[in-house]
C-alpha cells in the first residue's frame, strides 16, 4: 500500500509532562497535562483511602476485571468507592490542594459489574485540574477518611489549601 493510499491518523488525546507548549507554537498546543493529579480512593465499608495511579486510564485494582454500565442494578450489593481527583499547585508559600473531586463508584467483583458514570468522573477530573472543590455530596464518614487522608499527608500543604476545602470536608 503506498502513503498516498493510507489513511490518515487521528490526533488522540495527548498525556504529557511539564509545560505543553515548551516555548514553541506547534504540536501540542492546548494539550493537557496530568503532571499533578492523582487519584485517590476511599473504600466507604473499610473507610481507609488508597492511591492508585492506574485510575488515570481506568486501570486500577479496583477496576480490573470489572465491566462497568451506568446501570447501578447491575452491581447491586457491590462494595461502594469514592474516586477522589487531587490536583496540586504551587503558590508563594509552597504545594497545596488546589482541586478537590469526588466520582462514585460500586464495585461487584462476584457478578464482574461496576457502576459508573465515565462522563462524571471525566469532568470531575477536569473540574479537579481547573481548581475547583467538589466533595460536599459525600459522605460524612468519607469526608472524615479524606480530610484525614490529606492531613496526615502532608499538614502544610493542607494548612496552604482553600478555606472551602476545610470546611466543605467538615474539618
Amino acid at each position: 500500500m503506498a502513503n498516498e493510499e493510507k489513511p490518515k491518523q487521528k490526533v488522540g488525546f495527548t498525556i504529557i509532562k511539564n509545560d505543553p507548549t515548551d516555548g514553541h507554537k506547534g504540536y501540542g498546543i492546548g494539550s493537557l497535562s496530568l503532571e499533578n493529579v492523582s487519584p485517590l480512593f476511599i473504600d466507604i465499608q473499610e473507610e481507609e483511602a488508597f492511591i492508585d495511579i492506574g485510575a488515570m486510564h481506568a486501570r486500577s485494582q479496583v477496576e480490573k476485571g470489572i465491566k462497568f454500565t451506568t446501570n447501578r442494578e447491575d452491581s447491586a450489593g457491590g462494595k461502594p468507592y469514592w474516586l477522589i481527583w487531587i490536583t496540586i499547585d504551587f503558590n508563594p508559600q509552597g504545594p497545596y490542594y488546589a482541586g478537590v473531586t469526588a466520582c462514585e463508584m460500586v464495585v461487584n467483583r462476584e457478578k464482574r459489574r461496576g457502576y459508573k458514570i465515565l462522563a462524571e468522573h471525566v469532568n470531575l477530573m477536569d473540574k479537579s485540574m481547573k481548581r475547583k472543590i467538589i466533595v460536599d455530596h459525600m459522605d460524612e464518614p468519607s469526608k472524615r477518611v479524606l480530610a484525614e487522608y490529606l492531613r496526615s499527608h502532608n499538614p502544610e500543604m493542607w494548612e496552604r489549601s482553600e478555606p472551602q476545602l476545610r470546611q466543605d470536608l467538615n474539618a
